[in-house]
């Protein structure tokens, strides 16, 4: 058997994290700087938690590049709470949300829509299976365009920010913080903390204020963004272990290169992953070659009897999380920020020994 150490975790999420932020964010729970009092017991109006909030709006600022104009929140809950927020604040009067359907999460975001107002959808992935990712209309009549970015079920990704000629809406829970974004294309864009970037229990929106849709009935306070904005993402208690942990996250990344050398590091274990599995004649991938995830690489067996033996030596070789999601069957490698290239080493020397072995 391998120890903790020796794990190599290839989850969709929880997301794996620097050794530095957890062995910090555990000592902060303990005590924070020296305090006397635990991260977790500290007021969120006191100067400690505030400047904690600062930063991390901050790390997000300057690892993004993002625009001045846009607002910052670490807010309560996660992508699937901001289905529902991010239609609330852009929809009109009148108006509608066009959603680009490319997986599980995008019909959810779709149907959380349906609550709010009119919904259109406009691309269906479900008509190539969801091995790739539909090309948007350029035109659209609605107030904005909704995306997920990744899926991380079926291994697809766009491959940088779409055209449109609406303001883009962007679900970008599962690789935010992998490469830089063109603000100038959304009005918002959401992430639950989960996947890319902390623990469960918060969810960061990057939005602009002016791009909120004007409407006559005043918003019900929790899904008001603006009213979270002028509250400093403190309208409640926020989420205060998520936040801490995310931002020391955000500060780990800013310390080791920033967005450019994460991209970097991203696409090398990429690269490593689907080379792999575009040799090994015992194994498949699922997505078509220009949809791939760089987050997610999903992959199958030729033959299923190969299944169980493969599993088995991923598990005596310290592998862990390597199953594909139940809708899709077969394997699937989540390399998120902080998995180190030697963890892709070590699964693909897994895949090569299956196939001498086995092939």
């Amino acid at each position: 058997m391998v120890s903790n150490t020796q794990i190599h975790n290839f989850s969709a999420g929880p997301c794996i994290l620097p050794q530095s932020v957890m062995e910090q964010a555990a000592d902060a729970v303990r005590e924070l700087d020296g305090s006397g009092l635990s991260l977790i017991e500290i007021s969120h109006r006191s100067p400690a938690f505030v400047a904690i909030m600062a930063e991390a709006q901050d790390n997000a600022r300057k690892l993004l590049n993002v625009p001045d104009r846009f607002e910052i929140l670490f807010l309560q809950g996660g992508a699937s709470l901001g289905f529902l927020t991010t239609a609330c604040n852009f929809l009109s009067d009148g108006g509608s949300l066009d959603y680009a359907i490319t997986g599980t999460w995008s019909k959810k975001a779709y149907a959380e829509a349906k609550h709010v107002g009119q919904a259109h959808m406009i691309t269906d992935g479900a008509e190539f299976g969801f091995r790739k990712i539909p090309k948007l209309p350029r035109s659209s009549s609605a107030d904005a365009v909704h995306i997920t970015t990744n899926n991380t079920i079926f291994g697809t990704q766009y491959a940088g920010d779409p055209i449109c000629d609406k303001p883009l809406i962007g679900d970008m829970s599962s690789d935010i913080f992998s490469r830089s974004i063109d603000f100038d294309k959304y009005a918002c864009i959401y992430a639950g903390a989960q996947k890319n970037m902390g623990p469960a229990g918060t969810v960061m929106y990057i939005f602009d204020p002016a791009k909120v849709a004007s409407q006559e009935a005043a918003l019900p306070s929790y899904f008001d963004l603006k009213l979270h904005a002028s509250k400093d993402s403190m309208f409640n208690t926020p989420p205060v272990f998520a936040i801490y942990t995310s931002m020391l996250n955000m500060r780990w990344m800013l310390e080791n290169g920033g967005l450019a050398a994460v991209e970097k590091r991203n696409r090398a274990k990429a690269d490593m992953m689907y080379a792999e599995i575009d040799r090994n004649s015992l194994f498949t991938g699922f997505a078509d070659v220009d949809s791939r995830s760089v987050m997610n690489a999903t992959f199958t067996a030729v033959d299923e009897s190969i299944e169980p033996v493969f599993k088995q030596r991923c598990a005596e070789a310290g592998i862990n999380g390597v199953n594909g999601h139940k809708s899709v069957g077969g394997f699937r490698a989540s390399m998120y920020n902080a998995l180190p290239l030697e963890s892709v080493a070590a699964l693909v020397e897994v895949m090569q020994e299956i196939e001498r072995t086995h092939g």
